[in-house]
């Protein structure tokens, strides 16, 4: 097959999910460092490709698309062969509710990784990144209580619900914070952290 082209920088928790889903379906990729200290993203060109500005963007041939979690589901159904996501209705809405669900972290979860990992301690909002650090906590526990039926998000078997939500996971577990017991949640992460892809393209340290 044709190589991908992926725009992103690696330590962009939306770029992970596109690589880790392309490393678990063995898609050759090239990929071009853009967003943060890299810039690229404000250009014309890129603008052209993704007028957000922001990563990743794929380009697959004549084909250009924007918003990590499209980009994953794209992957996945057209390479897949059901791995990953389900050609089963059903199932497949069950894991996508489950990766929609994921962008409630969006904004509590930058205000703690800036807050924390990107922001000078003089500079930092510590009342914004307490106040992100309950929302996630909360919504941690809605997976955690989701994880005690079953091994995986969506079901019995790995796919795309969990390598939208483990990049999250990563930086949770990485962070020196307060965290409320999730024995299921915990049991989760450590299978993620078994699996190749996982040390390639996620636990590549926080930054």
């Amino acid at each position: 097959m044709r190589m991908l082209e992926i725009w992103g920088r690696t330590n962009s928790v939306n770029v992970k999910k596109v690589l880790w889903t392309c490393e678990e379906l063995g898609l050759p990729y090239t990929r071009h460092d853009a967003g943060g200290a890299f810039g690229v993203v404000a250009t014309p060109a890129y603008r052209a490709m993704n007028p957000n500005g922001l990563v990743p963007t794929l380009v697959d041939g004549d084909l250009t698309l924007w918003e990590s979690n499209t980009i994953s589901r794209y992957l996945a159904a057209k390479y897949g062969e059901g791995r990953l996501l389900s050609t089963d209705p059903g199932r497949r809405a069950k894991a996508e509710q489950w990766m929609d669900w994921t962008h409630s972290f969006a904004y509590p979860f930058r205000d703690v990784i800036f807050g924390l990992l990107r922001t000078p301690p003089e500079k930092c909002d510590l009342a914004a990144i307490e106040r992100g650090r309950q929302i996630c906590a909360g919504l941690f526990m809605i997976a955690d209580a989701a994880l005690s039926a079953h091994a995986f998000l969506a079901g019995e078997e790995f796919g795309l619900a969990d390598i939208v939500l483990g990049p999250f996971a990563y930086v949770w577990y990485g962070l020196d914070i307060e965290r409320p017991a999730t024995p299921h949640l915990d049991r989760w992460y450590g299978e993620l952290q078994k699996r190749p892809a996982w040390a390639k393209v996620v636990a590549i340290g926080l930054s």
